[in-house]
């Protein structure tokens, strides 16, 4: 079966998630899972790709063949799916594959007490073998009625907690493309006082990863910023989990700059965040403790259930802000939501900017100079990338052949794939996705030009290994 867990979620070509395999993962979690969830409500939901739609309905049927009641959101962002069903308690299942290609798909799958654990993988993966080799029958069609409480109450989480209209005078621009929240984005963004000048709305799925932005993204951005005066561009992946911020300049505020912008303006005393992140978090001294983690958002959370100085806040390099305590904002509390979200820092940091009567890149610009960029390699199989990481960890000629410079490092961190820290400090990380067949290489430097430069060098680098 090509349908499995990753980072984030089931992921799979979308072809493999069929009525009876979606069907099967589905009863799983709700019998291995939620079998004591006090709500028999099942909150469901589902991004805008093409093979969405059919998916969601075979799970709606299967959570109906369960003994369940589905709820269904329409096409909503994954965390105000989540946050809604949190609120009550309540199961919650989203078929989205997140900023990965088209033809991929998966489903998150949230607990009645929050995000799907690194834990629940195998007992789930376990019953939905078993129900597969049972020949599970797969029944009914279409979907429920559209509930539009969820986008709603999504609305209204941030339009409330951010009181007044703390982005007056502010003028954004908002790439839609297929952003599943694209309208919601809009309506928040404009209830918060913003003038906001939309584009690019797509009829079909573009698949846009923040860690590793198309270059046309970006040139379209700058385009539409010199053509309206724009003090932001902005947007989301295509569930909604991960932000995209730009400035005044054209230039992309990386995700964990973002993290921490926020989680500074938050007052967080306790950050949890993956290795990937920059080092420029423990360097501002702004906060009590920092954790690191593996990647993945169930790793964050995690780490934010096990700290002890709140407020807890958790961000990942991609941008997306989870919080593992309430956060008290001017107009009253923010529930707290331990799973991935793109508004809140996208919202934060422009509220921060327009506070300070600052331009965005100069919050910025104050932060140490340290600057982290991903990239990735397509199409590589996870058993040809776990062989080259194997060969980098350990064999001093294996990394000279890749490139000279990461012949002897001075550290080197497994947390999650292997990071180099170099004799001048600056950092290489290379690790195999878990979410698609692809190998990402993270790099930090000191400035954002020897950045660009040093991850050019890897990347083209990996491609002369893998072809020869």
């Amino acid at each position: 079966m090509s349908v499995s867990f990753g980072t984030s979620g089931l992921r799979g070509p979308a072809i493999d998630f069929t009525g009876s395999t979606s069907a099967a993962y589905v009863r799983a979690f709700l019998e291995v899972i939620c079998a004591d969830a006090p709500s028999r409500s099942v909150y469901l939901g589902a991004d805008l790709r093409a093979s969405s739609p059919e998916i969601a309905g075979y799970a709606a049927a299967a959570i109906a063949a369960a003994g369940w009641t589905p709820v269904y959101a329409g096409n909503v962002p994954t965390p105000a799916l989540a946050a809604y069903a949190l609120a009550r308690s309540s199961p919650a299942v989203m078929v989205t594959g997140s900023h990965i290609p088209e033809d991929y798909n998966g489903i998150k799958f949230y607990r009645p007490d929050g995000e799907f654990l690194k834990e629940d993988e195998a007992p789930v993966r376990g019953r939905a073998e078993q129900l597969l080799a049972e020949s599970l029958e797969v029944g009914g069609e279409g979907l429920p009625a559209i509930d539009p409480a969820i986008a709603g109450a999504y609305v209204a989480r941030y339009v409330t907690a951010f009181a007044g209209q703390p982005l007056k005078g502010l003028r954004i621009g908002l790439d839609l493309h297929s952003a599943v929240g694209r309208d919601l984005t809009l309506t928040i963004l404009e209830g918060l006082g913003a003038e906001v000048f939309p584009f690019r709305r797509s009829d079909h799925f573009i698949a846009v990863d923040t860690e590793a932005l198309d270059p046309d993204d970006l040139s379209r951005a700058k385009a539409e910023i010199a053509a309206h005066q724009l003090d932001a561009v902005v947007s989301t992946d295509g569930d909604g989990d991960r932000p995209l911020v730009i400035d005044e300049g054209g230039r992309q505020v990386n995700g964990d700059v973002l993290g921490i912008l926020t989680a500074r303006r938050l007052g967080a005393r306790t950050v949890v965040t993956p290795i990937s992140s920059t080092s420029a978090i423990e360097m501002t001294g702004w906060f009590e403790t920092v954790v690191r983690t593996r990647i993945g958002s169930p790793y964050v959370v995690a780490g934010m259930a096990a700290a002890e100085r709140a407020p807890v806040v958790g961000f990942e390099a991609n941008g997306g802000f989870l919080t593992g305590s309430d956060i008290g904002l001017s107009g009253g509390r923010l529930a707290r939501l331990p799973t991935r979200d793109a508004i809140l820092p996208l919202v934060t940091v422009l509220v921060a900017a327009a506070e300070a009567k600052k331009p965005l890149s100069a919050l910025v610009g104050a932060l140490p100079p340290r600057v982290m960029k991903a990239d990735r390699l397509k199409k590589i199989a996870p058993a040809d990338g776990a062989r080259l990481l194997a060969e980098i960890d350990g064999s001093r000629e294996a990394r000279t052949a890749l490139d000279a410079r990461l012949a002897a490092p001075v550290a080197v961190d497994r947390t999650d794939g292997i990071r180099l820290v170099l004799s001048g400090g600056d950092i290489v990380h290379f690790r195999q996705s878990g979410n698609a067949p692809e190998l990402r290489c993270y790099v930090e430097t000191d400035s954002a030009e020897a950045t660009d430069a040093l991850l050019a060098d890897m990347l083209a680098a990996l491609r002369r290994h893998f072809a020869a």
